[in-house]
């Protein structure tokens, strides 16, 4: 094992009483510690700001194990375990001379260590230099950041200079948390691993493709970030962008980072820009309106605690996306994501071409081709639509849609499926890159954006707004009824 894969045995939490620390990586470290995949000298250090001791920190640690994980998974041995694993160290961050309490407290740790920024991302030079001045840095152990790495491009290069300033680029692992997914990953697997779809996976095989993530809920208590951010850059920059690499890039040479990486890069290079010229019937963006959720009635995004009520921030996007190379010329992606929607769903549906006949009814109608529903949430799984007959003597030439389902939980007897966390913290610990973003798609996403905003910006494109509970303004219909589409709603 090389160097820069040792597996790691001592994990520095920053922030790790922060939102993101309680509620995700938290419960993460459960379910890992429930299965027994942590090596019994895996030690966790949590650092933070408040003055509170080793104990205080393990009551964190177990009341927000109490609060996030759920009651018929809980573990009173599995809980005291992992919370054993864990002692504080206070710092503030933006103090150098405070990191020599953190060189104390690591000096009789195992190497490499892990250093997981769970923090603002204006902290992380000063994060970095600590480390650096304190000498806490050594060839083989890694950082590790939260998005957003930036506004947009630009800053996107200043964050990333900071962190290659005292970090070789193989030490950083950058995390979108979607990549961790099981059915994520599975995309890799079910695509090369069956010429069922692989021999189809191409423009002559596929007529569209659809990318959605609709969240249920509004900004919460993230105005202030969110305002100057927006959906495109807080959802499509990362997630969907992502998504949408892996399902259009071409087979890795090998299923290592810098192979799986590279294929995404070139689809991101490949990405046609939305310019002036093409903006208008390709971009859509709006706001939500109050509006009615179950039963309850929502506040429109101006309507918020705080907000800004001349705010014309966008909450929505829907985006017609082109990929010009070989394999993809001519097939649109529709991407579409939003905030107080219907429900909280995030699905990849892939529509395939019919066969151009349909002779089962007298009218001899067109068929619709096959659909492969690849669901992230509320489930995770994968469905394929095929036709068959329907069960009658009197229905031998009609058809009907039917699904084959894979329910990794059913299928697979799986205790829970594994959030992405799970996954990316043990890919930390082992060196595994594979599903980490590297600097280069980081920042071609970036450009991308950026271009879109722009273009979107010079050319006054309309706010949109739709209702809260709703699935989105009528517009985002329209924008894939332009070429005889629609959305596929459950």
């Amino acid at each position: 094992m090389s160097e820069s894969l040792k597996k790691i045995d001592s994990f520095v939490l920053f922030g790790v009483l922060g939102d993101l620390s309680i509620r995700k990586l938290i419960p993460a470290w459960y379910y890992l510690e429930r299965d027994n995949v942590l090596s019994d000298s895996l030690q966790i250090l949590g650092v933070g700001r408040k003055h509170i001791s080793d104990n205080d920190l393990k009551d964190e640690v177990n009341n927000a194990l109490n609060e996030f994980v759920s009651t018929e998974y809980l573990n009173p041995d599995v809980v005291s375990r992992l919370v054993e694993r864990f002692s504080y160290c206070r710092c503030d961050l933006s103090k150098n001379e405070i990191y020599k309490d953190l060189r104390q407290k690591l000096s009789d740790w195992a190497n490499p260590v892990a250093y997981y920024l769970a923090i603002s991302p204006s902290l992380f030079e000063a994060v970095c230099d600590g480390l650096k001045d304190s000498n806490l840095i050594t060839p083989d152990c890694r950082i590790v950041v939260e998005k957003p790495i930036g506004y947009d491009l630009d800053t996107s290069q200043e964050i990333n200079e900071k962190l290659t300033r005292h970090f070789d680029e193989s030490q950083v692992y950058r995390i979108d948390h979607y990549l961790g997914k099981e059915t994520v990953q599975n995309l890799i697997t079910l695509r090369f691993a069956n010429s069922l779809f692989s021999s189809q996976w191409n423009s002559k095989g596929i007529e569209y493709v659809e990318i959605t993530a609709a969240e249920s809920v509004g900004i919460e208590d993230r105005w202030g970030y969110f305002d100057g951010m927006g959906q495109l850059r807080d959802m499509v920059q990362s997630h969907l962008l992502q998504l949408l690499c892996l399902i259009a890039m071409e087979p890795p040479n090998r299923l290592d980072d810098q192979s799986i990486r590279s294929e995404k890069v070139k689809v991101l290079e490949a990405l046609k820009s939305l310019n002036q010229d093409s903006i208008s019937s390709n971009f859509v963006a709006a706001q939500y309106t109050d509006g009615e959720i179950d039963g309850v009635m929502a506040p429109g995004y101006t309507h918020e605690d705080g907000a800004n009520q001349d705010s014309n921030t966008e909450t929505f996007v829907a985006i017609k996306a082109e990929i010009q190379n070989w394999r993809w010329l001519g097939v649109p992606f529709y991407l579409r994501t939003g905030k107080r929607m219907a429900s909280k769903t995030t699905q990849i549906v892939v529509h395939f071409k019919s066969d151009g006949h349909y002779f089962f009814n007298e009218n001899k109608e067109s068929l619709k081709g096959n659909t492969l529903i690849i669901s992230l949430h509320p489930t995770e799984g994968i469905s394929l639509q095929v036709f068959t007959k329907p069960h009658g003597v009197d229905k031998h030439s009609t058809v009907r849609s039917d699904p084959m389902s894979l329910d990794f939980i059913k299928t697979q007897k799986l205790l829970n499926i594994p959030s992405g966390y799970q996954s990316l913290l043990m890919d930390i610990l082992n060196g595994n890159q594979s599903l980490f973003l590297c600097r280069e798609e980081v920042e071609l996403a970036w450009k991308w954006c950026d271009e879109a905003l722009d273009a979107a910006s010079q050319t006054n494109q309309e706010l949109y707004f739709y209702n809260s509970g709703s699935n989105g303004p009528s517009q985002s219909n329209e924008l894939i009824s332009r070429s005889g589409y629609s959305w596929h709603e459950e």
